[in-house]
């Protein structure tokens, strides 16, 4: 399974879900990286020294910096969604098997209601 790295905005739940389903999180918090107003740049740069693909809910800022920087481990960016669990479940199907994402940008959209 993937390993990821939860930005400080990241559902608690959907991280605990996430784990249940077999994935490695570490988040910004359990890193000690929370309440500190890191520039996205920085966390991308954390999330590519943990060897971890960053999930995220910032999608404007982080598509650009795929776009300007597009070597790094992954970034997962996820539209906001009060179903925790089922956006957890959708970030799992889009990795499917896969463990190393490097390069990849994913995006997880919410459902039409």
């Amino acid at each position: 399974m993937a390993q990821l790295y939860a930005d400080e905005n990241f559902p608690r739940r959907t991280v605990e879900e996430l784990r249940n389903l077999g994935h490695d999180v570490l988040t910004a918090h359990e890193a000690g990286n929370a309440n500190k107003k890191i520039p996205d740049d920085e966390v991308l740069a954390y999330a590519i020294s943990a060897q971890r693909a960053l999930l995220t809910y910032n999608r404007r800022h982080f598509i650009r910096l795929h776009n300007t920087q597009p070597v790094h481990s992954g970034i997962i960016i996820c539209t906001a969604d009060l179903d925790t669990i089922g956006l957890a479940k959708r970030i799992h199907e889009a990795i499917g098997s896969q463990t190393k994402l490097d390069g990849q940008l994913i995006r997880v959209i919410r459902p039409s209601r």
